[in-house]
């Protein structure tokens, strides 16, 4: 039995996110992720049953890493002003300092495997943000949404800035960069909105 190399294993994964970055999901074959890699296509399979199962774990590692990030400081116990705060903050810098981590992220949203995907991640972020959401509802800070309303309202306009900043022009064409300032002013129009 061949012993697992982490290491390895990483490699294998940065370059499959960096390929799907530059060349999009149809554009990784395992022949070609195996040369960047620098390993052989075997050695791929060692890893991983096929190419969703690639694809499958990626995302859950890039989830992993970026929920891990964006809970740091955040206490669903918070009140709801501070905890969007946090949230916003948190997802901004986290996106902004790892371009391909996000990218990667938000298409794969649109693949057919962000279903099977969502199951394995950790249920505990989720729940923390549940949690947090219906303490917010239950103190009279939230109005009470569907989630597909609350998420256009309370992180579309955080997302909407930092693709702003990523491609570094507005919507008119001119040089555009996030600043806190800007952040914040949006947040707070967003709380104004959430707010009963």
């Amino acid at each position: 039995m061949r012993v697992r190399d982490e290491s390895k294993i990483e490699t294998i994964l940065d370059e499959a996110r960096s390929m799907i970055v530059k060349v999009g999901f149809d554009g990784l074959s395992m022949q070609k992720l195996a040369k960047a890699a620098n390993v052989s296509p075997a050695t791929i399979y060692i890893y991983f049953k096929d190419r969703d199962d690639l694809l499958l774990q990626l995302y859950k590692r890039e989830c992993d890493q970026f929920f891990a990030y964006i809970f740091q400081d955040f206490d669903p116990e918070m009140d709801f002003a501070t905890g969007l705060t946090i949230q916003w903050k948190k997802r901004a810098k986290y996106i902004i300092d790892n371009p391909d981590k996000g990218h990667f992220m938000e298409h794969f949203t649109f693949t057919p495997l962000h279903a099977q995907a969502k199951r394995t991640r950790d249920p505990k972020y989720t729940d923390s943000m549940k949690r947090f959401v219906q303490k917010a509802i239950a103190n009279g800070e939230l109005v009470k949404m569907s989630l597909e309303v609350y998420w256009s309202v309370a992180f579309a306009p955080l997302y909407n800035l930092v693709r702003f900043h990523k491609i570094g022009r507005n919507m008119a064409g001119d040089p555009f960069v996030l600043t806190d300032e800007m952040l914040l002013q949006t947040l707070a129009l967003v709380l104004k909105a959430l707010k009963p």
